[in-house]
């Protein structure tokens, strides 16, 4: 196991918002052994670790933050560390959105407690997913409502339902943490809930961080049959 220097986030690498707080911090470079007197050197890079909350920023509350990884260095990793129990979709959807567009398969979700609703679909988002045996989490049907004349209420539940269930369906059928049937219940109003054995069974959770050590989820479920 390799034990990472890091340097401690000054004042000016720290970026809060009501809900949300995020560190940046320089990690230097250093050798890998890959093999018998093998090295591969690691270049110097730039961790962004987000501590998640509600989804319920307002007055552009992100604005600093998704400034600053928008602009951050290629070689850029981030790290979200969820415990959450939901908000607002399109709040989630731009954590969506810069995973994708600026940090695909560089972006690594850990969840600390709780992640329900928004907060569970944000754990999906990661390449690495990691879990502890405290981890919680819980798919369901978004909710809202809309207020109006007839028509503009009809167009825009239609256009809503559309938009946010394909929302849904990338991230959680695309990547089979639920069947077909399954999501097809959820849209009529089935809850899921997962402790991290159900995680790791399912793919939801790639690995999990036990008395200190991270294990694959295979390893894990190989030891607790």
């Amino acid at each position: 196991m390799i034990i990472e220097k890091k340097t401690a986030p000054n004042k000016d690498d720290k970026i809060n918002a009501a809900f949300h707080t995020l560190f940046k911090t320089k990690i230097p470079a250093k050798d890998i052994k890959i093999g018998v007197d093998t090295y591969k050197k690691q270049k110097e890079y730039i961790q962004y670790r987000i501590f998640i909350d509600s989804f319920m920023e307002k007055n552009g509350g992100l604005h600093d933050m998704f400034h600053e990884l928008w602009d951050a260095p290629v070689d850029s990793k981030l790290e979200l560390r969820i415990n959450s129990r939901g908000g607002l979709v399109n709040e989630g959807s731009q954590f969506y959105s810069i995973i994708k567009n600026k940090f695909k398969n560089k972006t690594t979700t850990i969840l600390d407690s709780c992640g329900y609703s928004m907060g569970a679909l944000t754990f999906c988002m990661g390449d690495k997913r990691v879990v502890t045996t405290r981890s919680d989490l819980m798919f369901h049907d978004y909710s809202g409502g809309v207020g109006g004349k007839g028509g503009e209420i009809e167009s825009r539940i239609k256009h809503s339902s559309k938009h946010l269930r394909k929302f849904f369906k990338d991230v959680i059928l695309k990547g089979k943490f639920l069947t077909k049937s399954e999501f097809k219940q959820m849209l009529i109003g089935k809850d899921y809930w997962f402790d991290h054995k159900e995680m790791l069974k399912r793919g939801i959770a790639t690995h999990i961080l036990i008395d200190g050590e991270e294990l694959t989820a295979k390893k894990y479920l190989k030891k607790n049959k």
